[in-house]
């Protein structure tokens, strides 16, 4: 990360020290310049003054990472106000020559039946941080098959799409750049297929993490969109802009998307909102973490008991990239150990997993 920004000596100096803490000294309490220093200073009882590997692993991961936006003078008054520190790896992703092949291929999914279309799309946003897997993938031109999920609840997360029409969808983003693309579209598909329904985009009001997006990465995907040379990429980024003009399409940010809480715990504004939508899709690995407590679960413990709590309808869309799983049959578990023993955490497995209430 230094690499990528001219940082002064006081900053990377203050990166410096914030990794020799990190890992073997101990946790030092907010000082009082943090603007949201009270909130943390709650977060953290009974953990300041005790080394880093005493944290849980979501509250440390973070800490660490608003530390590093005060060490970068993210919200100091300054020439390093506001800067994102991971943008310069984002933009990069984006502007790759991979992601014109991909964009291009989306003229070839434009005539499909609408059903199809959406188990494509569908497909690409489950797969979307893979660079293998996008969708050329999805309009069956690579050749190649896309893995199955480990848990695969695709047909009732279709009806589950078809019962919201009219209604409000929630989708609560993980990656920025290239894993932002193909949920884009997929908004823009839900939107087009029925002009009653609304889309509510949930994105970090800050970087958070390395590749999270926040409201500067959905418009950077939007003009990518826009700019690109297939004409089915172009419609959608037009669609997508005039959709936030007319409030169709709405992005939000709110301060627990950046919180090292589980879902379970979120305040009663965020619980609002969600309960009012008909359905909400989370994706990626950390947003099912918060969604089931961030706990190394057996994994055959069903989905609906450790989701249940959440507040609508909620889908999981999510490549695996830690222990934490849930809603497996024994015979897969005994078979992913047998011939992938790094399943779990690899990215090379994926699940779709639904919940919708009774």
């Amino acid at each position: 990360m230094l690499a990528a920004r001219p940082y002064g000596p006081a900053e990377r100096a203050a990166v410096e020290a914030l990794l020799a803490e990190s890992t073997d000294g101990l946790l030092e309490p907010p000082g009082p310049a943090l603007h949201d220093r009270e909130a943390w200073l709650a977060r953290g009882v009974g953990l300041w003054g005790r080394p880093w590997s005493e944290a849980p692993f979501l509250w440390a991961e973070s800490w660490f990472h608003r530390r590093l936006l005060d060490a970068t003078g993210y919200f100091r008054p300054g020439p390093w106000h506001g800067i994102d520190p991971y943008a310069p790896f984002k933009d990069a992703e984006l502007a790759g020559e991979a992601v014109d092949g991909e964009l291009a291929a989306l003229d070839a999914l434009a005539d499909l039946p609408e059903e199809e279309r959406t188990r494509a799309l569908l497909s690409s946003a489950l797969w979307g941080n893979r660079a293998d897997l996008s969708f050329r993938m999805a309009a069956g031109t690579e050749g190649a098959a896309v893995p199955d999920p480990v848990a695969d609840d695709s047909e009732p997360l279709l009806a589950a799409l078809a019962r919201a029409r009219g209604g409000t969808v929630c989708l609560i983003a993980d990656n920025a750049a290239r894993e932002l693309l193909p949920d884009l579209v997929l908004i823009d598909h839900l939107l087009a297929a029925d002009a009653a329904t609304r889309v509510v985009l949930h994105v970090k009001p800050q970087p958070y993490f390395v590749s999270d997006a926040t409201m500067a990465d959905v418009l950077a995907a939007v003009g990518r969109l826009r700019a690109a040379d297939g004409a089915a990429a172009r419609a959608v980024g037009e669609r997508l802009w005039r959709a936030v003009e007319r409030g169709t399409l709405r992005v939000a940010a709110h301060p627990f998307s950046c919180a090292p809480l589980p879902y379970r715990d979120m305040p009663a504004d965020l619980r609002a909102e969600l309960s009012g939508a008909a359905l909400t899709v989370l994706k990626g690995d950390l947003n099912y973490r918060r969604l089931v407590d961030d706990r190394h679960w057996p994994p055959t413990t069903p989905f609906a008991d450790v989701a249940g709590h959440f507040p609508s309808p909620v889908a999981a869309l999510r490549t695996l990239k830690s222990d934490v799983v849930t809603g497996l049959s024994q015979a897969t578990v005994t078979r992913l150990d047998t011939t992938a023993p790094a399943w779990r955490t690899e990215g090379t497995h994926a699940l779709v997993q639904l919940h919708p209430r009774a």
